[in-house]
């Protein structure tokens, strides 16, 4: 589970959700300081919750808004969204996807406890499972290519993508990115201590622009 107190250096804190195109569009951003900065920092990836409800909800749903809100991410960030992906989001009535954000959630506890200096690189990997490759995050099979990847034992992996104890982990991200006041995403923050937290980015952020503002971050952090 997340730990955000008891640090030996700040921590580099990085709110998304794996069914937002704009944290699919910020991937390559936030994966470039992840590894310019990773003297200066522990990384913490938080689930945040996006696509939460009672019952799910068919794409049909959200695929108008999609397919135009998808056109401005490209044309803000460069990022291109796959064909596959595209496909369902045009085709929504042959679609067979109810977006939820609860089971890439749940993979990512997972995947932390196995690799927790590689957050960063997994949430970029299940973005573009989604966003580039067309794979329904909801289904399990989804993942299997990344637990090949990853060298990560199947059977381990889908018996705790089951279990109770690892979906509270991810309902607990969702929470603690609300108690963090995070409202959109991607979000990133920078704690300095227990108490002290600096947002650096809320929405989409250049690479160039974040980086200004942790530079100022670590100019000010010796004086604290």
């Amino acid at each position: 589970m997340c730990q955000l107190c008891g640090m030996d250096k700040p921590m580099l804190i990085y709110c998304y959700d794996a069914y937002c195109g704009w944290c699919y569009a910020f991937s390559p951003v936030i994966k470039q300081i992840a590894v310019e900065y990773k003297e200066h920092f522990d990384f913490e990836v938080l689930s945040g919750g996006m696509i939460i409800t009672e019952e799910a909800k068919h794409i049909e749903v959200t695929a108008a808004y999609i397919q135009k809100a998808y056109q401005v991410v490209e044309e803000h960030t460069g990022v291109k969204f796959g064909p596959d992906y595209l496909w369902h989001i045009n085709n929504p009535e042959l679609s067979d996807w109810y977006p939820s954000s609860e089971k890439p959630a749940i993979a990512l506890c997972i995947f932390k406890e196995f690799y927790p200096d590689r957050q960063i690189e997994f949430a970029a990997d299940l973005q573009y499972a989604l966003h580039f490759e067309g794979r329904d995050l909801c289904d399990d099979e989804a993942y299997r290519h990344l637990l090949e990847k990853y060298s990560i034992q199947p059977e381990i992996f889908y018996t705790r993508l089951k279990s109770e104890e690892y979906k509270e982990m991810a309902y607990y991200e969702f929470a603690l990115c609300k108690q963090l006041q995070v409202t959109g995403f991607p979000a990133v923050l920078i704690q300095v201590n227990e108490t002290k937290f600096h947002l650096l980015a809320r929405g989409y952020t250049s690479y160039e622009e974040l980086k200004d503002r942790i530079e100022t971050v670590l100019e000010e952090m010796p004086q604290q």
